[in-house]
């Protein structure tokens, strides 16, 4: 019976070395009876950061394997000269003889940890950022790049984004518009189109799937839809590039108006990655009116100014419900983003009620905003501010976002 215990503790042990491909900055994985891994990770001394984030992608990773319970890590360094009780180059420390607990090994020089009250770093977000004077290289065939982002999921940022293309569109606009959720691609169902593959062009770039007189592309149109994308950070973002610069989106006589990127939501690598690398024009930012969502818009907004992109304002969506007796509800609170905007010095461009229609469309995959009704009618009008917005980007500075401690 132990001797079953052992096995299993060392395959899950293994199969934790064998998901980070074998480090040899991993130097120990020890996992209990109960599930619990503990990884023991090298730190070479002035290299903190990179510690760190070895750190935090081990500690990922090995949470998604089967019966992997809790992972925790500690981070190791040789110690210099002159240290007492230092350890040799390489050397796998038993932290069961250690002095200090596990939970609280000892710091590694110049290690910077995350505490409450902990603020953005200047630094890490401008980590292969271009200059604020280094322009980007435009895209080949669009005029305009506008990231319609959340720092939350599960807010509609997909419906905005979809809504507000179509409603473009409607509009006379040549419009494009990029899946850039490369973990939960939304677009081919609320396009209608999760049966359409990319042509490939004679020069080798791929052709967007044409759909309700937009050009789109997604991660969907390309992989099996029963399939996780287990990807890492970089292969994330050269998805997003090639998806972006490998396609034939427009012509230097015909360009897109403007191509919206449809971001995944939070403030990770691929969208700190798309507002570094990408010329993107400006950006909105959706939320619901509740405060666990607003909190977060804080943070993309953050991003967004770190990086040097203009954030032309919040939409809110789930504003309210009206009930079959015309009675309105707020269910998910009131006014929520007309506080954060003014807090932050950023305009609503728009106020999104819960509607089946907007629901329903979705689903059967032609965007509400191609209708008539109440509906449509809201996406039209933020497709206007939307376009006004941007214009004036042209003739005056993009609002300066104020953060307040």
């Amino acid at each position: 019976m132990f001797g079953s215990r052992q096995k299993t503790r060392e395959k899950l042990a293994g199969a934790i070395k064998e998901a980070l491909g074998g480090a040899d900055w991993l130097e120990s994985v020890t996992v209990d009876d109960d599930g619990k891994a503990l990884l023991v990770i090298r730190a070479e001394p002035g290299a903190a950061d990179v510690a760190e984030h070895r750190r935090i992608e081990a500690e990922n990773y090995a949470g998604r394997i089967p019966g992997i319970t809790v992972v925790r890590s500690v981070l190791t360094a040789e110690k210099t000269a002159g240290h007492a009780h230092a350890h040799a180059p390489g050397r796998t420390h038993d932290l069961g003889h250690s002095h200090a607990p596990a939970s609280a090994p000892s710091p590694v020089a110049g290690l910077r940890r995350v505490t409450k009250g902990a603020r953005l770093s200047d630094e890490a977000m401008n980590q292969g950022a271009p200059a604020p004077a280094q322009s980007l290289k435009p895209v080949p065939g669009i005029d305009r790049i506008l990231v319609v982002a959340s720092a939350k999921g599960g807010v509609g940022k997909s419906t905005v984004a979809v809504n507000l293309a179509a409603a473009m569109a409607k509009a006379g606009m040549r419009v494009g518009l990029l899946d850039a959720d490369i973990y939960g691609p939304s677009i081919p169902t609320m396009m209608g189109t999760v049966d359409a593959e990319p042509a490939t062009s004679t020069n080798k770039k791929l052709v967007p799937v044409e759909a309700h007189g937009m050009k789109t592309l997604s991660i969907g149109y390309l992989s099996d839809p029963d399939s996780p994308m287990i990807w890492r950070g970089p292969i994330v973002m050269s998805a997003i590039t090639q998806l972006l610069n490998d396609a034939e989106w427009g012509t230097p006589a015909e360009p897109l108006d403007i191509l919206i990127i449809d971001t995944p939501p939070g403030t990770g690598d691929a969208q700190l990655a798309i507002a570094q690398k990408v010329p993107v024009t400006a950006a909105i930012i959706v939320t619901t009116p509740q405060e666990v969502a607003l909190a977060d818009v804080r943070r993309g907004a953050a991003m967004f100014s770190k990086t040097h992109v203009p954030v032309i304002g919040l939409v809110e969506t789930m504003s309210w419900f009206d009930d079959p007796a015309g009675v309105r509800h707020y269910l998910m609170g009131e006014g929520g983003a007309r506080r954060m905007g003014a807090a932050l010095g950023l305009p609503v461009l728009g106020e999104i009620p819960m509607l089946t229609a907007i629901r329903e469309a979705g689903d059967a995959g032609v965007p509400a905003a191609l209708g008539k009704g109440p509906a449509a009618d809201i996406f039209m009008a933020l497709a206007r501010s939307a376009a006004i917005a941007l214009d004036q980007l042209v003739t005056r500075p993009a609002p300066e976002i104020i953060f307040e401690d």
